[in-house]
């Protein structure tokens, strides 16, 4: 969230500034809390305007919400909703700025030590393999959270290799939190999201970071239906990463521009890409140096298989069958997306029971999980004649 001179009206205005978010950002987490928590209450942008202001239209003091409304942002908060509403006290306005603090968060920062850096990876490794299973639903929080901490850190942090080390986990993490955030169907967010992790990946000095981190973000285009645009993003990112990348990530981007050259229909360009790719991965079962890629030949087959489904191969079906049987069960979200593909590509075939049958699996686990991404090619799917 942008820093705003203007001295906070409420509680509540202030509370959210402290959490560094914009006000859409903290709706779409109030939206979450409110699902994970059984809180009936809702909040629109313009609600929450009106009652971060305290006041009315006319200048009165504003009246307090619906007792669902309340009762969300008291649990949020901890604190009572006539607090929340009330203007803040000057303590509460001059901490942000003291001196003090600046002193107290770069000393935290100064204590940042290998060990550190050490636990933070291992949290970002965890937080990875619940997400992959359980979903964003589950842990998207959790990232947000951590975004932030690291992001605090980075930013008061003195030492230039620290700040290194800081910066390449912070593009991890936003990179982390741009594909949740796309998978729960909002691009404009998730391309912010990847707007930081290129920028933390540039100040870790790391080209493959970037080139991930980029490539990702032309999902973000072809999921607004922007193919051209995403087709150039990753072809850039390719060449970014030719020299320096390891074959895994080439492996993995050659495959990500053969997905955006398959929904834009240019076949024999896509299918050109996946045999790069296959010619990239490195034999055997070795697993990628990068943490944040998830690669193998049962990986690369479910995405030929997208490909091939998407450009109306009828290889397609045994293609994602085989991948289907050989896929990690933890791998949920991977698995939604396969069976919906599996599903068009049956569909082409006339085989329409059978995929029904992979359609409604889909449709549940991807409710379980919230991918609304998925939720809304189930739905498109199921138009299919």
């Amino acid at each position: 969230m942008r820093a705003n001179r203007e001295p906070a009206r409420t509680v509540l205005e202030l509370k959210i500034r402290e959490r560094g978010e914009a006000l859409t950002e903290f709706l779409d987490y109030a939206s979450r809390f409110a699902r994970r928590t059984g809180e009936s209450g809702t909040l629109s942008e313009r609600n929450l305007k009106r009652l971060i202001s305290g006041r009315k239209s006319d200048g009165s003091p504003i009246g307090l919400p619906r007792p669902a409304t309340a009762r969300l942002l008291e649990r949020i908060f901890d604190l009572p909703i006539e607090q929340l509403l009330s203007p803040p006290d000057e303590t509460q306005l001059s901490r942000a700025g003291t001196e003090d603090e600046l002193r107290q968060r770069l000393r935290s920062s100064s204590r940042v030590d290998p060990q550190v850096i050490a636990v933070l990876k291992r949290q970002l490794d965890e937080i990875r393999r619940l997400d992959r299973q359980l979903g964003a639903i589950v842990v998207r929080d959790e990232v947000s959270i951590k975004v932030s901490q690291v992001s605090q850190l980075l930013s008061h942090s003195l030492s230039p290799r620290t700040r290194q080390q800081l910066a390449g986990l912070l593009a991890e993490l936003c990179t982390l939190l741009g594909w949740q955030t796309l998978d729960a169907g909002n691009p404009e967010q998730a391309w912010r999201h990847y707007e930081q992790a290129k920028t933390a990946a540039l100040e870790s000095n790391d080209p493959q970071r970037l080139a991930h981190a980029s490539a990702e973000q032309a999902f973000a285009l072809l999921d607004i239906g922007e193919t051209d645009a995403a087709v150039d993003t990753l072809a850039a990112a390719r060449r970014t990463a030719e020299r320096t990348a390891s074959r895994h990530l080439r492996a993995w981007l050659a495959a990500a521009h053969g997905e955006a050259l398959a929904r834009g229909s240019d076949r024999s360009r896509a299918l050109r890409a996946f045999d790069q790719a296959a010619a990239l991965l490195p034999p055997g079962d070795a697993e990628p140096a990068e943490p944040y890629l998830a690669l193998d030949d049962v990986h690369l087959s479910r995405w030929r298989g997208h490909a091939l489904a998407q450009v109306g191969e009828p290889e397609a079906v045994q293609v994602l069958t085989s991948a289907l049987d050989r896929l990690d069960p933890t791998f949920t979200r991977a698995e939604i997306g396969l069976r919906v593909d599996l599903s068009i590509a049956l569909l082409k075939h006339d085989e329409h029971e059978e995929a029904a049958k992979h359609l409604g699996r889909a449709a549940s686990m991807a409710a379980s999980i919230g991918s609304q991404r998925q939720i809304s090619r189930i739905r498109k799917t199921q138009l299919t004649p």
